[in-house]
């Protein structure tokens, strides 16, 4: 059995730690958002409360996190530091769904794991290619040599590019019949280039550069999910999600995970919104603006949304933890509200607050430019509203 020390914190213990990992990112994330610089120790102070590894299964030792815990955790630190939760966030994706699939071979995450303990190890899935049409196989090519593959092409939008301890590189063979599967790629392999392409109006400390791999070579028990007599790719668990497909839950997990880093950062937002309209007395008032039933009113209408974004993420999650397929299938427009809920909210207060909320010297501005970039990491929206609609249209055939 794969397993880390039995000392890791429990899902208890990391949550307790929470707050103060917020301050700590909150009192720092202008800096890396002004110089776009990776935050190293945010990061770090992640990992040492449990939290960058709170979803690894308790079968090899972790905390067990489930989605529910996840969304909690991730609003948290979006309320922090959106960059340090984006990046947070898609590593506790590949724990959450090596504990549902064990698509990794054992000793492959034995080392995930091992260096776990000593401190951060970053993990992303990089999927996105530049130009790239959705549906289009992966322009990533794996050319076998040997025992192991090697891998050419460049992935776009790479959260945390520079840091990251293992990439999962999606790629095409180079067989006359092409077969598409995931590479396990060590990120100090040789012939791994950062190309620093991320110079975005929000998310500036993601550090989402593109990645350049030239001739990168992969052992054949690191290539996963290719089929067929020549794949040599690891057994994989059955899954355990019953009747909902994995692939489905992996959606389900990043949908709701990337939707409360939005709302956490829209929650920030409206903390500072509070504490301008109880400060601000304009000259021709006696009373702070908080006062005036118009400003009121225009908050309790960002409270509305954002109870109602919380709420929906917040109640799919579990629901999505016990494979529910009706939940599984709604994280896509959950996704779609709860983000356009955040957008809409911290618009409405730097609309509210006018010159003093796009100023630099304040967070607010940050806030609407992290929560409108945030929309990078997701599925275009008219993909969204189609496959509701086409699930609204099955349903009304069956009726």
């Amino acid at each position: 059995m794969t397993t880390i020390a039995a000392d890791q914190p429990s899902v208890a213990t990391a949550l307790a730690g929470l707050p103060r990992v917020v301050d700590l990112l909150a009192a720092r994330a202008e800096e890396h958002d002004r110089d776009a610089t990776f935050p190293y120790q945010g990061i770090e102070a992640v990992h040492e409360a449990g939290l960058l590894t709170l979803t690894v299964a308790q079968r090899y030792g972790g905390a067990g996190g489930t989605l529910a815990d996840t969304v909690r955790v991730l609003a948290q630190l979006g309320r922090g530091d959106a960059s340090v939760a984006v990046v947070t966030a898609f590593t506790l994706l590949q724990h959450a769904e090596q504990a549902r699939v064990a698509n990794w071979p054992p000793a492959g995450y034995r080392r995930l794991l091992t260096e776990s303990r000593r401190g951060p190890a970053l993990v992303n899935t990089l999927r996105a290619e530049p130009g790239s049409q959705s549906g289009e196989p992966p322009a990533t090519v794996a050319r076998r040599d040997g025992d192991g593959w090697l891998l050419s092409g460049r992935k776009a939008y790479c959260a945390g590019a520079e840091a990251l301890a293992w990439m999962a590189v999606t790629a095409r063979t180079d067989e006359p019949v092409p077969r598409v599967g995931t590479f396990l790629v060590r990120g100090e392999s040789e012939g791994i280039e950062i190309d620093p392409t991320w110079d975005q109006l929000g998310l500036r400390a993601s550090a989402s550069h593109d990645v350049v791999l030239d001739a990168v070579r992969v052992p054949v028990e690191l290539a996963l999910g290719l089929t067929g007599p020549k794949s040599g790719a690891s057994s994989t668990v059955a899954p355990v999600s019953g009747a909902v497909p994995p692939g489905e839950l992996t959606r389900a997990w990043h949908d709701l995970a990337l939707s409360a880093v939005a709302v956490g950062v829209a929650r920030s937002a409206q903390d500072w919104l509070v504490r301008f309209l109880k400060q601000r007395t304009p000259a021709n008032l006696t009373e702070p603006l908080g006062s005036l039933p118009r400003y009121r009113c225009a908050l309790g209408e960002i409270e509305a949304q954002l109870i109602g974004a919380e709420e929906l993420v917040g109640g799919l999650a579990p629901r999505v933890d016990r494979a529910d397929p009706e939940a599984v299938a709604r994280t896509g427009p959950a996704h779609l509200l709860a983000t356009r809920a955040a957008v809409s909210a911290v618009q409405q207060a730097v609309s509210l607050t006018g010159n003093p909320g796009l100023s630099r010297r304040h967070p607010l501005e940050r806030y609407l430019r992290d929560v409108l970039s945030s929309r990078v990491h997701f599925a275009p929206d008219e993909a969204i509203l189609d496959r509701a609609g086409r699930a609204a249209l099955e349903r009304g055939t069956r009726a």
